[in-house]
């Protein structure tokens, strides 16, 4: 990919900061591989800090697990009580069970700005086990959290 993007204002923060940097290195490079992890503490993170990024999630519950094909990724992400907490392995109980082949398709997925659920599944990219509304409420937040670290909003 290699897109050039705008550089986003330090916050002031340096565990913002430098989480910020690092999701835009996965996004500018199209490294995949940490992109999940890093997009999940930094939303995590920002959700703490940034006032108008939680009114995302008030009172918003929902328990999400994302696994790649392979096995090699394992995450999950619990929304509850306007915080979200990361899980390095599954979550019991999830609302929504998002398969992936890869970081890569995940992130394409996530990070378009009109995502094709469809054409991901029909490509065998992506397949969900739960309801579509909460993939979409995650990717409307990654999208967001992109504008932040890129300095489009």
């Amino acid at each position: 990919r290699g897109l050039s993007l705008p550089v986003k204002k330090q916050t002031g923060n340096p565990v913002l900061d430098a989480l910020m940097g690092r999701f835009q290195i996965c996004i500018e490079s199209g490294v995949a591989d940490t992109f999940l992890e890093t997009l999940l503490r930094l939303m995590a993170l920002v959700l703490t800090f940034d006032h108008d990024f939680r009114r995302n999630i008030k009172g918003f519950k929902g328990r999400y697990l994302f696994k790649s094909k392979d096995g090699g990724v394992t995450a999950g992400a619990i929304f509850e009580n306007s915080r979200l907490t990361v899980s390095s392995g599954a979550v019991a109980n999830p609302n929504i069970t998002i398969l992936f082949n890869d970081g890569r398709a995940l992130m394409d997925f996530l990070l378009t700005p009109k995502p094709d659920i469809l054409g991901s599944m029909l490509r065998q990219e992506i397949s969900l086990n739960g309801n579509l509304n909460y993939l979409y409420k995650f990717a409307y937040m990654a999208r967001r959290l992109q504008r932040m670290a890129t300095g489009q909003e």
